[in-house]
């Protein structure tokens, strides 16, 4: 990479501007692969030790996802980082997936359930379970959506949310409240 794209990218992500263009993602993510790592590693540290996905696997699985849209990293700093939480988000559940079909079959040897296993088991579909959450969330209020995987599978700050969302702080705060508790009312069978 050039000195002055290195530059130009790094000077648009301190910007904050929303509109900043951060170049090409293959030269984006070299600079902020620490910071994606971070991401990762927050969403990993919700799982058990022996589930399937390391931290750089799933910042690579992420990676893969955004490779085809042409517009994320144009529309802005917040906006990439909220893109990079929702494909981090669609990585973990098709891990979930895949594990619970392993585990229902598909040919393999059964093999004994020790505690741990049933522990990321149970993660597994935890997460699942919030996925089919999250898509009836998306339903009623996208934005709610929005919010919950920037502030929970991000781990992104209200402001940069804000941001990307284009509302007010404020606003993300109260969504990021309203969004969780019909979530938890969801989670544990109250009527939404």
């Amino acid at each position: 990479m050039q000195p002055s794209t290195r530059a130009a990218i790094v000077g648009a992500l301190r910007s904050h501007d929303q509109s900043a263009n951060l170049g090409d993602l293959d030269d984006l993510v070299p600079l902020i692969f620490d910071e994606l790592r971070a991401m990762a590693r927050r969403q990993l540290s919700h799982q058990h030790d022996r589930y399937t996905l390391q931290t750089t696997e799933l910042v690579h699985e992420a990676y893969l996802r955004l490779v085809g849209d042409d517009g994320v990293t144009r529309r802005g700093r917040a906006y990439f980082y909220a893109a990079a939480a929702r494909a981090m988000r669609q990585v973990l559940v098709d891990a979930a997936r895949r594990r619970n079909a392993a585990k229902r079959g598909s040919g393999a040897t059964a093999l004994s359930l020790d505690e741990r296993t049933g522990e990321v088991d149970a993660y597994a579909y935890e997460l699942l379970d919030l996925d089919v959450a999250l898509l009836e969330l998306e339903r009623r209020n996208p934005r709610f959506a929005r919010v919950v995987e920037c502030r929970f599978f991000g781990g992104i700050s209200v402001e940069d949310t804000a941001e990307a969302l284009g509302v007010s702080p404020r606003t993300v705060k109260s969504d990021w409240a309203m969004a969780r508790a019909w979530l938890y009312d969801v989670l544990r069978g109250t009527p939404a």
